[in-house]
């Protein structure tokens, strides 16, 4: 739940320290960006990221990386309970201006697609449990890297695993890594075969037992 609009630092807190310049707030804790972000969102939904950088003390590209992540969320959301809606229509529907929205209707739709392949993901994650490969039933790590592709990665821990862990990329299916830690490299690029890493055949989403039977091999 988000907190208490008297208690965000910023613009009204500001206020009440005396003498502090107005629209200069106390620098907000990052994990605690999107809720604050959330509760101006939801007072204005055509609140900028110059305003949300003015009342939470952020920096500009905190608050619209902030911005478009709750954007894109709710228009994901607003979606899915009127499936005939494009995102445009979502955002206008919400209220969210056209100029500001255009990445976060983007991200929408890998948001959605991410929600879509979440089963299938599940199903993979219980196999590789079953398998022995992962000590619990982990769920995948999903990452929506650039806003316009959904990557998720299982690690398997287990000792008798074939690799440290797996990553599925929506584009290509499913690769081997050899980290645990960064099973996903940086922007998602995809790294080259060797050295831990291996293409597994079968499609973008082959059944869970044909990815167990590929990383057996």
């Amino acid at each position: 739940m988000a907190p208490g609009s008297g208690n965000r630092p910023g613009r009204d807190a500001a206020a009440t320290r005396g003498g502090r310049p107005q629209h200069t707030g106390d620098q907000v804790p990052r994990d605690q960006v999107p809720a604050f972000t959330a509760e101006l969102l939801d007072a204005d939904p055509t609140i900028s990221a110059a305003t949300v950088t003015a009342e939470l003390g952020i920096h500009r590209n905190t608050a619209q990386q902030a911005l478009t992540r709750l954007r894109a969320d709710r228009i994901a959301d607003h979606i899915e309970a009127h499936p005939t809606l494009t995102p445009a229509e979502a955002a206008a529907q919400l209220g969210y201006p056209a100029g500001q929205v255009r990445r976060a209707t983007a991200r929408a739709e890998t948001v959605l697609r991410a929600r879509r392949a979440a089963p299938y993901l599940t199903d993979v994650a219980t196999a590789l449990h079953r398998a022995g490969w992962t000590t619990t039933e982990a769920t995948p790590e999903v990452q929506l890297p650039g806003d316009d592709r959904v990557v998720a990665a299982l690690v398997m821990d287990g000792d008798r695993a074939p690799a440290p862990a797996l990553v599925w990329d929506e584009r290509y299916g499913w690769r081997t890594a050899a980290s645990r830690r960064h099973p996903i490299t940086k922007g998602a690029a995809l790294p080259s075969e060797g050295e831990g890493v291996r293409y597994l055949a079968g499609g973008i989403t082959p059944p869970p037992g044909d990815v167990i039977a590929a990383l057996t091999l």
